[in-house]
């Protein structure tokens, strides 16, 4: 069965950097389209960014565009997001998702993606 589970979250002071990481397990990603997303207290998860995992392709919400970057490393089944430049309003619950059966891209919604990740806090002190 499909595990991801993701890795890297922290308290960094803002405009400070961190990598997260999703490492998969129990599948075949070739096919996937891997995100992430994030979720503050009290506000609905929302979009970050997504990562065709055959071809690298990516897409980014505009609040991230120029300061994370999303990539994969095919051989370790291992995607990540190295954000810098980080902002008090990026704190959050990050969470990897899978999306084993693309049928939009770029897949920017929820329930565009099958398997989730447990989370990882995020916290960006002013």
């Amino acid at each position: 069965q499909v595990q991801l589970v993701e890795s890297g979250g922290g308290l960094v002071q803002a405009g400070g950097s961190l990598r997260l990481s999703c490492a998969a397990s129990g599948g075949t990603f070739s096919n996937y389209i891997m995100g992430w997303f994030r979720q503050a207290p009290g506000k609905e998860r929302e979009f970050v960014a997504t990562v065709t995992w055959t071809l690298g392709s990516t897409y980014y919400a505009e609040s991230v565009k120029g300061r994370f970057t999303i990539s994969r490393d095919n051989a370790k089944n291992t995607v990540y997001l190295q954000m810098n430049s980080l902002k008090p309003e990026d704190t959050a619950v990050y969470y990897c998702a899978g999306d084993k059966t693309p049928s939009r891209w770029p897949a920017l919604r929820v329930d565009d993606y099958d398997y989730w990740g447990q989370g990882t806090q995020v916290t960006v002190s002013s």
